[in-house]
């Protein structure tokens, strides 16, 4: 037996219909919110004591050396102590969850890939596309992941 609600069937799938969008609306706007706070605050630790004098010595280094290079990684054996504090205090980097990306949730997926595209763009070599590749295999990330990092760059690179 049909159980029908007392109002028209297509009065009751547009009232869903506009309740559904609301709710998406409302669920986009906690993300948007969050981002806009991980935004404001990026990387606020690397104005502290623990890591600004690091980031002052080493940062124009590593922007001299193609990222991932030899000579980039001996400048980061250098920046360890810093890099260390930096990536304890800081969600949006795989180091500070026990199990890496796995651990991490959308948001802080949203912020590396931010965090890494912005990084490309202090290397004269810097390339988004490369930096996915050699992240890839840092941070051992799954295909599909790879393949949504990489059609986000393709997307907002046009």
């Amino acid at each position: 037996m049909k159980i029908f609600a007392k109002k028209s069937d297509k009065q009751w799938t547009v009232e869903e219909t506009e309740k559904h969008v609301d709710q998406v609306g409302e669920n986009i706007g906690k993300i948007v919110r969050e981002l806009q706070s991980r935004a404001e605050h990026h990387d606020d630790s690397k104005f502290g004591k623990d890591e600004l004098p690091g980031f002052i010595e080493y940062t124009p280094k590593l922007e001299r050396t193609t990222y991932g290079s030899d000579e980039y990684k001996e400048l980061l054996k250098k920046l360890k102590p810093t890099l260390d504090h930096h990536y304890s205090v800081n969600r949006h980097h795989p180091e500070f969850h026990k199990n890496g990306v796995d651990d991490m949730n959308l948001i802080d997926l949203v912020e590396m890939f931010c965090d890494w595209w912005a990084a490309t763009k202090r290397h004269a070599d810097g390339d988004i596309m490369k930096s996915i590749k050699h992240n890839k295999d840092r941070f051992k990330i799954n295909d599909q992941l790879v393949k949504i990092f990489e059609n986000t760059a393709k997307e907002l690179t046009k």
